[in-house]
């Protein structure tokens, strides 16, 4: 990879596109994918996503599309920031165009529901051979809205390879923005994407009243469950301590700009699951990643009884409180338990 590779980012939502004014600031010649039409006329127009990342102005140097083919022509790198349900329909026909990419870089967290396979299994299925082995996840605590405005953030990229994760870190490690690297490219990915399920949990204790036991209580718990089910299918339980498991999970189970959490509140004071939806003009990815881990997890044999009371609750009509009662009424064990 050169110092300066031209970069293609598909998807314009605002990680999309958070990512794509790191790298045009920097230097990186970029083209960002959008599949909204208003989304790619109001960054023409008035360099402002303002759609999925108001009140931030993008650098002069991005150039936004709705044409898939011109946004990946001549690209060196190619960024998948696709919602994990939508992967599969963007890069049926993208993927077997990519042959003079050097690296893809997967940024999209979620666990497809009717396959159970993770972002970077999806886009291996149309990779051109070589490529598939050349993938990275970028994933760790990072909120869109701080990272394009330059707040400190530090997140990493897993590869297949230290080599192949370096140069990836290279590209995106700007003076706001570290990153290291990782050749556990799979336990990134389970843990950027279950955290997620964990944080709805956080959000509805929120709802619920609840206030820093409860949230220290999940976010402790529910690492465990992601490592239990992480090294299940292959991950090293270290990874899970790191930047893309107990950071992301801290940051989103806490943070006020979290997706996730802020369905999770919502169902907490009440709400119904479609009521919060209908009102999101953004993924939160943890709400169909919750139907796949579950059925996961069974598969497995693996126990994740907050993920398992979080389905409940948005899927088998339980009651927020009765969740609660579920998970404090289990059985006494060690905390060295497995489950």
């Amino acid at each position: 990879m050169g110092t300066m590779p031209s970069v293609a980012v598909i998807g314009g939502g605002s990680w999309g596109t958070a990512l794509a004014k790191v790298l045009a600031a920097k230097g990186a010649p970029t083209t960002l994918w959008a599949r909204e039409s208003d989304v790619v006329a109001a960054i023409e127009s008035d360099r402002i996503n303002q759609v999925f990342l108001p009140a931030i102005e993008l650098p002069a140097a991005l150039r936004p599309t709705t044409d898939l083919e011109e946004a990946v022509h001549g690209a060196d790198v190619v960024v998948s920031a696709v919602p994990t349900q939508h992967i599969r329909t963007v890069f049926a026909d993208l993927g077997p165009r990519l042959g003079d990419v050097d690296v893809v870089v997967s940024v999209s967290k979620g666990i497809e529901t009717t396959t159970l396979r993770t972002p970077t299994q999806i886009l291996s299925e149309f990779l051109p051979d070589p490529l598939a082995d050349r993938m990275v996840v970028l994933s760790g605590p990072s909120f869109a809205r701080e990272v394009a405005v330059d707040h400190p953030a530090a997140v990493v990229a897993a590869g297949p390879t230290l080599a192949v994760a370096r140069d990836v870190r290279d590209l995106f490690t700007t003076a706001a923005f570290r990153v290291y690297s990782s050749d556990d490219a799979q336990s990134a990915e389970i843990g950027g994407a279950l955290k997620n399920v964990i944080a709805i949990g956080a959000g509805m204790s929120a709802g619920l009243g609840f206030a820093d036991n409860a949230l220290a209580a999940l976010i402790t718990r529910g690492l465990a469950e992601i490592s239990r089910l992480g090294v299940a299918v292959g991950g090293d339980a270290h990874t899970f301590a790191g930047l893309s498991g107990m950071g992301d999970l801290v940051l989103t189970c806490h943070g006020s700009l979290s997706r996730n959490r802020t369905v999770g509140v919502e169902i907490g004071l009440g709400r119904t699951l479609d009521e919060v939806v209908d009102q999101m003009e953004m993924v939160a990815e943890g709400v169909k990643t919750t139907v796949a881990v579950h059925r996961l997890a069974n598969e497995l044999g693996v126990s994740m009884p907050i993920t398992d009371a979080v389905h409940a609750t948005l899927y088998e009509d339980l009651a927020p409180t009765d969740a609660v009662a579920l998970l404090m009424g289990r059985a006494p064990r060690d905390e060295r338990d497995s489950a």
